[in-house]
């Protein structure tokens, strides 16, 4: 009877908020255009070879691409697209991909991906787009640098992410959507470099978008930090071979989102199940630390160390006892 109750209160808590989030956040984002125009890019065929004189080739056109953007975006008049996409083609930069059309795309390489035998691939939740991009780039270096030599990390910002506060985020429309082109980068870096283990490392709403590509996945790794869930109740409803993480910092909002799921008339099925930290979801918990929902990737913490930890194939640290 108390399950019962607890469940009910959790379903009108996860409903209210979707009909407050519907009221506010298409208000609180009118004063900013929807998109900013940018020209169509350079068609480039998938990723096949990842000799570093191809892929030099390849981080060129994506330098090119991302110049014409912010070419579009100042002629625009948003001048905080046009000095972020800026920043993005600085010399030394690289991105295997990039498309500045309906709210942007990109799929940036921090390291040396030719001679790489670890991969992370930065998998970004809700709220992250081309004009915080800085976050997401930030967050990859200060991986990069504890994979050491022969690291690499792969931020993929291969889909439209819904606004934090939002009724997108709480569906898992987006990451339908998204999933196709993460597996497809997945087994491209798979098939070009042969032998590397690769990391799935999804943040936030980034682990919906993992759930749905690790059944088959040619990762060996999936780690789900900061997740509201995954949209299925355990890790064997994931069918995958690759081994399963999870882990949230001590000072993470996320841990009150209800980890319920319901049908929602005109919406769809809204709230992610079971919490990937939770004894019944079935991954392996690491040790966090107690920062959060945006400190995973702060230079010095816990959760930074663990997360490279798990990407290099080696354990996590453990918590300390009290």
């Amino acid at each position: 009877m108390a399950d019962r109750l607890r469940r009910r209160r959790l379903r009108r808590t996860l409903l209210a908020a979707l009909v407050t989030f519907s009221v506010a956040v298409p208000v609180s984002g009118a004063a900013r255009p929807a998109a900013v125009p940018a020209p169509a890019p350079t068609a480039l065929g998938p990723l096949r070879d990842a000799s570093a004189a191809a892929l030099e080739e390849r981080y060129g056109v994506g330098r090119r691409d991302i110049l014409a953007a912010e070419r579009a975006a100042y002629g625009h008049g948003d001048l905080k697209r046009a000095a972020s996409l800026r920043a993005m083609a600085a010399p030394g930069r690289q991105f295997l991909s990039f498309d500045g059309r309906d709210g942007g795309r990109s799929v940036e390489v921090v390291g040396e991906l030719s001679a790489a035998r670890r991969i992370a691939v930065l998998v970004p939740g809700a709220g992250v787009g081309l004009d915080a991009y800085g976050r997401l780039r930030r967050g990859a270096v200060a991986l990069r640098g504890e994979l050491g030599q022969g690291g690499a990390v792969v931020a993929w910002l291969g889909y439209r992410p819904p606004a934090t506060l939002g009724p997108a985020s709480m569906t898992d429309a987006r990451a339908v959507e998204a999933a196709p082109g993460l597996r497809a980068l997945v087994d491209r870096l798979a098939a070009a470099l042969p032998g590397a283990r690769i990391t799935l490392l999804c943040h936030s709403y980034g682990s919906v978008i993992c759930a749905r590509v690790a059944s088959g996945t040619a990762a060996d790794a999936v780690v789900l930090y900061g997740s509201p869930g995954t949209g299925v109740r355990d890790v064997g409803s994931l069918r995958t071979e690759a081994r399963v993480w999870a882990g949230r910092g001590g000072d993470d909002w996320i841990a009150r989102v209800p980890h319920v799921r319901v049908r929602v008339p005109f919406v769809g099925a809204v709230g992610f199940w079971t919490d990937p930290v939770a004894d019944r979801f079935g991954a392996e918990v690491f040790d966090a630390g107690g920062g959060g929902h945006s400190d995973y990737l702060l230079p010095g913490s816990r959760s930074l160390v663990n997360l490279g930890r798990i990407a290099s194939g080696r354990a996590p640290l453990e918590a300390p006892r009290a």
